[in-house]
């Protein structure tokens, strides 16, 4: 067994391949990659007949190796993360967008990636209110977000959206400033989470995620229907409402500077906000 030592935090634990390949992975590196190289790491350790190593001889090594693969941006990437995570600095990441663009999949690869156990889905938040609100004082609440004009009786699809959001957001804030405030690590998803009612602030980025192609959108309803309750049918229905919604969560994104990525591919959409997320984490600190 080889023992990875950290002066730092005065701890002893065994060398893991896992732990390094998910370390590897936050560089932007695939997943099978990351293992073969986790691996090399490993056997180099057991030919050296290393018993005890520490952090940092286990970070040179891994750098090295990501070099004689190829992997120089990732090399670099993978000091940054390193750095990052040993300074324990706080991160919340919120995904917005209108439903069935892929949040949820995205926020949970996010999550794999950054090591963050914390999850929560502005739909929870909702669903907490309407247990305490009745109906009959915000009806909005107790409706889809394309439909919650329709129990407002308002004149357009906007503004009983916009009323949904404002009254959720109060359930959003008080949950953002309990993780900011308690310093810990999360993911916020969810079509609440629009510019101008939600502010990303400190270590908080924001992001809108779209799917602009019908058809693809479309598509993203029936595979989600294959792993959840929400029939396809339902949501495809009221498809024009939907895209007439993200077109206005995407009006809002660019009047507040926040960046718009069309979630095509799900790697692509991830490394796309790794990538940000380092370049203005830098900035930041």
């Amino acid at each position: 067994m080889i023992i990875v030592t950290d002066p730092e935090r005065r701890v002893q634990l065994p060398f893991s391949r896992g732990i390094l390949t998910r370390s590897i992975t936050l560089a932007g590196v695939d997943v099978g990659i990351a293992y073969i190289i986790a691996s090399e790491v490993q056997r180099e350790l057991v030919e050296k007949r290393k018993r005890v190593v520490s952090t940092d001889e286990i970070r040179e090594l891994t750098y090295r190796k990501l070099i004689e693969h190829g992997l120089k941006k990732e090399a670099e990437r993978y000091l940054f993360w390193r750095e990052f995570r040993r300074k324990k600095v706080p991160l919340v990441v919120l995904l917005g967008g209108v439903t069935g663009v892929g949040k949820s999949t995205i926020a949970t690869e996010l999550a794999f990636r950054l090591s963050i156990r914390t999850i929560i889905g502005t739909d929870t938040v909702r669903e907490v209110m309407r247990k305490i609100i009745a109906r009959e004082l915000l009806p909005d609440l107790h409706a889809s977000s394309f439909l919650a004009w329709r129990e407002l009786k308002a004149n357009s699809l906007i503004e009983g959206f916009e009323n949904q959001v404002r009254h959720v957001s109060v359930g959003v804030k008080a949950v953002l400033d309990r993780v900011q405030r308690e310093g810990f690590n999360a993911i916020i998803e969810g079509i609440h989470l629009v510019p101008g009612f939600i502010e990303a602030n400190g270590n908080a980025f924001m992001y809108i995620l779209t799917v602009s192609d019908r058809k693809a959108l479309e598509a993203h309803f029936y595979e989600r229907s294959r792993y959840s309750k929400r029939p396809a049918e339902y949501y495809l229905e009221h498809l024009d409402e939907i895209l007439w919604l993200q077109e206005y969560i995407v009006r809002r994104a660019k009047e507040h500077g926040v960046r718009v990525i069309e979630n095509v591919e799900l790697e692509k959409t991830v490394n796309e906000i790794m990538e940000d997320l380092m370049e203005r984490l830098r900035e930041s600190l």
